[in-house]
């Protein structure tokens, strides 16, 4: 495997993953309409890996640009699937496109996949699928259940598509569900809270606007830039009464693509199977905050505020699965997480 496209690549999670492939050796090819994203990114991928990724920019919703786009790059070996909006807040005032774009997208890039000769897939997921579990933590076996938002409901609706996609392959269910030669090899990563930024400081969580995530919001508060953070609710049933997550780093979770991506490859795998990436430990929204203050010294300047729509009181992983079939595990702590975001943004600001 030489080539792989990545769709969305120059998103957050999808930079850091392009700079994992590429140290690896991979030749990568970004797909990403700049929706939520600079091609500044690309420069600084660069900077990092010595080489600059080919970019592409395209809606992967329209299907016309889209199937334009896999036709130039039809001798690709695989497909790493970031591209979607991505705020589960901004879904539920914002439904019809969250619904059109991150299901419209996934169904024009399987059908110019289906075209081609690759059919080796790796989906963004999420653990928003589990809804608020009845246990924790959550395995691949916890039941999935109605989305608290939009956002949720269509990474649900999206594995089910990939499900329905690899039994369309099965010729003779009769006998043991044989596959046929054009099988799909498909792995749905459902990623818990990715936060941090590369130890380079050169690429990290850059969102346009207002930020809809915790971390962001931490450090563009504490550079001065927002003059308070929101708290979204303290009366949770957790410890402190603020939601709780799994937060993980984003470049254990690059790491995780590629593991993927190559146990695909190397053990014969056919069909569809899904993956927790998390660490296994949940943090509230103010142990996030203290852990921040402590490597920076900075106060941050905070207030309680409502509940916001479509969260949860509180979700880890169960990530067994991940370390027992793909050898990964998350490594970086909480602290390495909160400081490498803080060190992203500071070298933001220098350009400033």
């Amino acid at each position: 495997m030489k080539k792989v496209i990545v769709t969305g690549g120059c998103g957050f999670i999808g930079s850091h993953t392009v700079v994992e492939l590429q140290q690896k050796g991979y030749t990568v090819v970004i797909a990403d309409d700049l929706s939520n994203s600079t091609p500044s990114v690309v420069e600084n991928i660069g900077r990092i890996t010595g080489e600059k990724p080919i970019l592409e920019i395209v809606d992967l919703s329209d299907r016309t640009a889209c199937l334009r786009f896999f036709k130039v790059h039809s001798d690709a070996d695989a497909v790493i699937h970031f591209a979607a909006a991505k705020a589960v807040g901004e879904s539920v005032s914002k439904p019809l496109h969250y619904y059109r774009n991150n299901i419209g997208s996934l169904l024009n890039v399987l059908d110019a996949m289906e075209r081609s000769s690759c059919r080796t897939f790796v989906f963004s997921s999420s653990c928003t699928v589990y809804g608020q579990p009845d246990h924790l933590p959550v395995t691949e076996q916890t039941p999935r259940k109605p989305a608290c938002s939009p956002y949720g409901n269509t990474k649900q609706v999206c594995e089910d598509v990939l499900a329905d996609l690899v039994a369309s392959c099965r010729t003779d269910k009769g006998k043991g569900g044989a596959l046929s030669g054009a099988s799909w090899k498909i792995l749905s990563l459902r990623y818990f809270n990715p936060i941090g930024a590369h130890p380079s400081a050169l690429i990290g969580e850059l969102p346009n606007g207002e930020p809809n995530n915790l971390m962001p919001y931490i450090t563009q508060t504490a550079a001065g830039i927002r003059p308070l953070l929101k708290v979204f609710g303290n009366d949770y049933p957790t410890p402190d009464g603020t939601p709780v997550r799994d937060y993980i780093h984003v470049c254990d979770l690059a790491e995780a693509h590629v593991k993927a991506m190559e146990y695909m490859q190397e053990n014969g795998f056919e069909g569809m199977d899904c993956f927790n990436l998390g660490t296994g430990r949940g943090y509230s929204v103010l142990e996030v905050i203290g852990s921040f203050e402590r490597v920076t010294g900075i106060k941050l300047a905070y207030e309680i505020a409502g509940r916001r729509d479509g969260d949860i009181a509180q979700i880890w992983a169960d990530a067994g699965k991940a370390e027992r079939l793909l050898g990964w595990k998350a490594r970086r702590t909480l602290d390495e997480m909160t400081l490498s975001a803080w060190k992203w943004q500071e070298n933001l600001q220098k350009k400033i």
